[in-house]
């Protein structure tokens, strides 16, 4: 029986189009620097006739490419998606034909949490042995919910894929997990759709998801580090959900960890839900800045509200 579940791949991948913030401010009333400003992004890519298992098969075959593997040997597929490409069948078994796996593979929805709560799934099933090798893949279609006429929120969402490989370790890999979910605040952050006749967008109210995030996040890092015996100076790198730059450095300070030892993508990809945090990871694995050891953690918070961390010895 395996312990660790160890990320042995990383891999992403981001539509070719992109749509700048000059962009935006031709069609609403909004402009660079106040989206810059308030939220830290420049940019954000969209999809044209791509779907999210194309995406989310693009960022897999990068990961098993860096893990050395085929995708015949996986043991199981888990897809985190708040955008799948149909209601049934999920879009992971897509991705499983696609990438020529032949594992069980499913879909997994918590939305910008998605990707905390699928690689803790993926722990699991490699702690009690029950797999060994893991395919666990955030990708978004977002601009298919997005208004593109609501200032508050097409600013801010993109789309994206990243994934991870995971293997059994008896030595290191996921130290520590934790999550949470309160359905309380659904009117804060929702899709408005009865999946009959009307078509759902994206509906935040900004403030309040705001101070939700930052306190839950910010108390969410501390019980994690804590519950692990690991001092935030111990930390290499914190690679949070790219939502906002406010929050993360937010976060960031409660905790005491510089932002130089955060990674921060968003600003060329914007939110991309539960693909964020695996692109961030991918990017900083691939220019060098997280090595072999480094201890991570990575922490989200998705509409419900859902959150989790995840404490990574690397």
């Amino acid at each position: 029986m395996n312990k660790f579940a160890r990320i042995i791949g990383t891999g992403s991948y981001l539509p070719l189009t992109i749509v700048t913030n000059d962009d935006l401010s031709k069609t609403i009333d909004t402009t660079n620097e106040w989206i810059t400003t308030r939220t830290g992004i420049k940019q954000r890519h969209k999809v044209t006739d791509e779907t999210t298992c194309d995406l989310a098969g693009k960022a897999a075959n990068h990961a098993l490419e860096m893990a050395g593997i085929n995708a015949k040997d996986l043991d199981l597929i888990i897809l985190a998606t708040t955008t799948p490409d149909k209601i049934f069948p999920a879009t992971a078994t897509m991705l499983q034909t696609a990438i020529g796996a032949s594992c069980p593979a499913f879909d997994l929805q918590s939305v910008c949490a998605g990707f905390i709560f699928a690689l803790t799934t993926a722990q699991q099933y490699i702690k009690t042995g029950a797999a060994n090798k893991v395919l666990v893949v955030g990708s978004e279609t977002l601009s298919r919910i997005v208004n593109w006429k609501d200032r508050s929120t097409a600013v801010l969402f993109g789309d994206g894929a990243g994934a991870v490989v995971l293997s059994g370790s008896n030595d290191t890999g996921i130290l520590h997990s934790k999550l949470f979910s309160d359905g309380n605040y659904l009117s804060s952050l929702q899709v408005s759709n009865n999946y009959i006749n009307e078509v759902g967008f994206i509906k935040m109210s900004g403030n309040e998801v705001f101070k939700i995030a930052v306190n839950r996040l910010s108390s969410l890092a501390e019980e994690t580090l804590k519950e692990a015996n690991l001092s935030s100076n111990k930390l290499d790198w914190m690679v949070p959900h790219q939502a906002n730059i406010r929050i993360i450095s937010a976060v960031a300070k409660r905790i005491k960890i510089p932002m130089n030892k955060v990674i921060v993508t968003l600003e060329n990809h914007g939110n991309t839900s539960a693909a964020s945090i695996p692109l961030a990871l991918d990017t900083a694995v691939r220019d060098g800045r997280i090595k072999k050891g480094d201890n991570l953690l990575f922490e989200g918070i998705g509409a419900g509200f859902s959150w989790g961390s995840v404490l990574v010895q690397f």
